[in-house]
């Protein structure tokens, strides 16, 4: 991790995980960002004094791996890449910092929020246990047997809260894919930024500051990124915009290396 963010997540207010999880946000509004890695210590700073960093065992990077399942024939990818309300991603998550995996489901309902369960769980093999298999039927009325897993990610992240307001925010780094089959890409490049908030985006703090380096909501995926990148799949090219996008900020980040 570069020093130079370290040095700035440090100078930051800490919040604590207990603190933190009093607002799960479960059922929430997520807008999310793309912004060149090199600008993060920018935003950062700007950042600082508004929000508090989350610290768990003194630590405020932590590392997360998480394997997504779908169907042989991608189904929860062409929902989400068609808009489809009501669509699914199911996955098992691991907080590295806590050790900590869970199998989380998340739907997008017709009015644009996310809701979001879980329970801790871990993959039985390339399947789900008998807990895991009713928990599923229960929340997505899908077929476990049908789901196998299709993709694995794994990224750092800085998680920051508002002293006063109700959302949060996640800065991930170095995002890198794996398919099952052993195919493999990396984002080095690239930060995401995701506002999870209870209501209008327009009101938090954090969307004024974002605007000073003319970045704007982006709809952005990592199953579904991850999934484009590694997979010839029919439906890909409704992404090309978001793959454009990437290739754009690549770009901009390897003439801040060479300047």
């Amino acid at each position: 991790m570069d020093p130079v963010i370290l040095n700035i997540l440090d100078s930051f207010n800490c919040v604590r995980l207990e603190e933190i999880d009093r607002e799960k946000l479960m059922d929430r509004i997520d807008t999310k960002y793309l912004l060149p890695a090199n600008r993060v210590p920018d935003l950062l700073n700007l950042m600082k004094g508004r929000y508090r960093a989350l610290e768990i065992s003194t630590q405020r990077i932590s590392s997360y791996s998480t394997i997504y399942f779908d169907t042989h024939d991608f189904t929860f990818f062409n929902q989400h890449v068609t808009e489809r309300t009501g669509r699914f991603k199911v996955r098992f998550r691991t907080y590295n910092s806590t050790g900590n995996t869970f199998l989380e489901i998340k739907k997008k309902t017709r009015k644009g929020r996310t809701v979001k369960w879980r329970i801790e769980n871990s993959p039985a093999g390339n399947s789900f246990n008998e807990t895991a298999r009713e928990f599923i039927q229960t929340r997505a009325a899908f077929d476990p047997g049908s789901l196998n897993p299709v993709l694995e990610n794994h990224f750092t992240r800085m998680t920051f809260t508002g002293f006063d307001t109700p959302e949060r925010i996640t800065l991930d780094l170095d995002l890198s894919f794996r398919s099952p089959e052993g195919k493999s890409a990396e984002l080095p490049m690239v930060a995401i930024l995701e506002l999870k908030s209870q209501g209008v985006v327009a009101r938090s703090p954090f969307s004024g500051l974002i605007k000073q380096f003319s970045v704007y909501p982006t709809p952005f995926s990592k199953y579904c990124t991850g999934c484009a990148i590694l997979y010839d799949l029919p439906l890909k090219s409704i992404l090309k915009p978001i793959i454009l996008l990437l290739n754009r900020i690549e770009n901009e980040y390897n003439k801040s290396l060479s300047a």
